[in-house]
This record gives C-alpha cells, sequence and structure tokens, in this order.
C-alpha cells in the first residue's frame, strides 16, 4: 500500500516543527512556544506510526501482533490533548484559570491514555492488520471498545477545539483570526475522520461492511488536516514578518531613485556604496535609508528653496494636489543640488533646512518617485546643468 499519505503530512508538520526550533531554543520556559512544539511533534508521529510500513516494523519488532494501534491510539490522543493545551496557552486569560483548565485536560486524556493501553492488554488481536484493524476487531471484546473509546476520544477534542477556536476568531483580526479558521476547517477534517471511522466500526457491529470509509475515506481527510493544521498553527506567527520583509523590499525598491541620485555626490562612503547581495531586505532598507541621508548632508548646502518653490508651483499648475505637489518641488530641489554638488558650484543663498520633511521616510518614498518620473523635476535638473555651465 502507498504509505505518501502519511509520511507526506508527517513531513510538512515536521517541516513546520524545524521552524520553530529557534523560537523554542530561546524561548523553551514559555508554555505557548512548548505546546505547539509538542503538537507538531505528536501530529507527525502519529501518522509516522500510522503508516503501514512502521506498523508492520514495530509489530515485527516488538513481536507482539497490532502492537502499532495502541501505540498510535495513545500518540494521536495525546495530539489531541495537546491542541486543546496550545489553544488554551494561546488564547490566554488569567494564568491561574489557563492552569486549571489545561490540567482538566491532560487528566483526562491521561485516563483515556491509560484506558486505551489497559483494554489492549485485557483485548485478543492475534492476527496483524495493517490498514483496517478499527473495522477488522471492532466486535472483538475489549478491543472493540478500546477503538470505540479511542474513536470519541478523538470526536470529543475535534469539538472543543473548533469550538474554541470558532468563538475566538470571532473576537479578533487579522494573521490570528486567518489562522483561527485554519485551525476550524482543520478540526472540521479531523471530526470527518473520527466520524467515519466511528460510522464504519458501527456498521461492523450490525454486520455491515463499510471498511472503505475508514481504509480509503478517512486517511485522506486527516492528511488534509494535518496540513491545514500546521498552516493554521504557522499563519499567525509568520505572516507579520512575511508582511514585514515584503514591505521592506518594496520600500528597498521604491526608494531606489533616490539612493542611485544621491549616491554620485559621495562615492568614497560606505553608506552609500552598493549593498551586499546576501543582506536581509530588512537590512537593505536600513542601509539605503542611511546612505539617502548621508547623501543629503552632502548636498544640504547646495538646496535651493527658489528650485523647490518653482518646482511645486508648476506641479500645482500641471494638476497635481498638495502633498505630490510637495513632494516635486523637494525632488527638483534635490536633484538641482546634486548637479550643483558633483560640477563644484558654490553654495546657494536661499538654503532651507527640510531635514524634518526629509527624515520621513513616506516623503522619501515619493520624492524618489518624482525623480524617476516627473518631467518638472528633469527640467530642473536640466536648468540646473545649464546654470552651471553659465557660471563656468
Amino acid at each position: 500500500m502507498d504509505a505518501s499519505p502519511y509520511y507526506i503530512p508527517a513531513l510538512a508538520l515536521w517541516a513546520g516543527l524545524l521552524a520553530k526550533l529557534p523560537d523554542l531554543v530561546r524561548t523553551w520556559r514559555d508554555p505557548l512556544v512548548r505546546s505547539v512544539c509538542w503538537v507538531i511533534f505528536l501530529g507527525g508521529a502519529g501518522f509516522i506510526f500510522a503508516a503501514p510500513p512502521t506498523v508492520a516494523a514495530v509489530n515485527h519488532a516488538s513481536g507482539i501482533p497490532n502492537l502499532a494501534a495502541p501505540l498510535d491510539y495513545v500518540l494521536v490522543s495525546a495530539y489531541s490533548a495537546a491542541c486543546l493545551v496550545l489553544i488554551l496557552h494561546w488564547r490566554g486569560g488569567s494564568a491561574g484559570h489557563v492552569r486549571r483548565l489545561a490540567r482538566r485536560w491532560q487528566i483526562g486524556y491521561t485516563v483515556l491514555i491509560t484506558l486505551l493501553v489497559v483494554l489492549f492488554l485485557m483485548g485478543d488481536a492475534p492476527v496483524e492488520r495493517r490498514t483496517d484493524l478499527d473495522t477488522y476487531y471492532a466486535t472483538t471484546p475489549w478491543i472493540g471498545q478500546m477503538i470505540a473509546l479511542y474513536l470519541l476520544g478523538h470526536m470529543t477534542a475535534a469539538v472543543a477545539t473548533t469550538a474554541l477556536c470558532w468563538r475566538w476568531a470571532l473576537q479578533v483580526r487579522g494573521w490570528l483570526r486567518a489562522g483561527l479558521w485554519l485551525l476550524v476547517a482543520a478540526w472540521l477534517l479531523n471530526l470527518s475522520f473520527s466520524t467515519l471511522k466511528l460510522i464504519a466500526v458501527a456498521a461492523r457491529w450490525k454486520g455491515t461492511d463499510w471498511d472503505v470509509l475508514s481504509t480509503i475515506l478517512a486517511p485522506g481527510l486527516v492528511g488534509l488536516a494535518a496540513t491545514v493544521a500546521t498552516v493554521g498553527f504557522i499563519v499567525p506567527l509568520l505572516g507579520p514578518r512575511a508582511i514585514g520583509l515584503w514591505r521592506a523590499g518594496v520600500t528597498w525598491w521604491r526608494l531606489g531613485p533616490l539612493w542611485h541620485e544621491l549616491s554620485s555626490v559621495s562615492p568614497s562612503s560606505p553608506l552609500a556604496a552598493p549593498i551586499p547581495w546576501y543582506s536581509s531586505y530588512a537590512v537593505r532598507l536600513t542601509q539605503r535609508e542611511a546612505g539617502i541621508q548621508d547623501g543629503l548632508n552632502h548636498v544640504r548646502p547646495h538646496l535651493d528653496d527658489r528650485v523647490r518653490s518653482r518646482a511645486e508651483e508648476a506641479a500645482r499648475a500641471a494638476g497635481h494636489g498638495t502633498d505630490d505637489a510637495s513632494r516635486i518641488g523637494l525632488a527638483a530641489m534635490i536633484a538641482a543640488a546634486v548637479r550643483a554638488r558633483c560640477n563644484g558650484a558654490s553654495a546657494t543663498v536661499d538654503v532651507s533646512d527640510h531635514s524634518a520633511g526629509l527624515a520621513a521616510r513616506a516623503t522619501l518614498v515619493g520624492v524618489a518617485h518624482a525623480l524617476r518620473t516627473s518631467p518638472i523635476v528633469a527640467t530642473a535638473r536640466a536648468a540646473a546643468a545649464v546654470d552651471d555651465g553659465i557660471r563656468k
């Protein structure tokens, strides 16, 4: 039998665990971080030990037919409890209240796991069943009860977790809400998994063979549920970081025209030098902004407010709004100042201090856009070159 429906979700879950390991090392005392890691680890282990090749290996190594079944039931039940505890810690609230609720669920599933082990020891399952033990032994004394108890425990966790995530999702916004709705979807899939298996088991109690529900449909659902749950847990953690990196990259790119305009006035400055390819976009953006401020410091004596005023008036006459016209005026003044600085012109007489405005990132982005696209800025740059030529 193809084991990929078991091993692929396990790998997906443990890939998520690998992404969380740095957080675990840094904040291993945080119960929330530990709970996330336990959930991902146990979820992956549940799939590994449910895979037919693993089932065969465990049974062969132990010499006990079907030992893999209670082992997997224990892992899945522990996973269910870990998910409930994680949601409780994640949602927060009074520390004492959270600890009490978490302890109750932990005690409840510890009792469940103990009963599963006891029932297996009391029963007799001599024929190895790698994929259909649930239905094959559904009517066997003690083993059938073990199977039904395991499925009911799984359904309980699915209902409780779905309800917790659903209520919480209605109270929050953003990435957390997206992650919670994914968890709702994942646990509804888990609920479908245990429901299908329980229906197949109940059919055997009635003497009917609906094994396809347990052996074919249910494994596909639980595999999808594990993948969706992993994404649901990780999205609220990594989503804001991804958006931050995206915004840093976009801002870095948008500041390019201004950075290139100013870098020519201080080619020996390390801040205005080309940024190393291996730097993150957050570092690149910081370096680029520092380079821009360094360049502005070099051209500050040449910033002519008359150039800015003329360009701003021309922009308004061309139909630009107040903010756009202001940025076009600043861009024209900077372009003219760069040309004057590069040509060795003397400092201008009418110098105004625009440090406050040019320190704002949004203003710098607007100035960079005007440098790249505005014909008014191009005209001011050309006029500065002509003026320098006349003075020389």
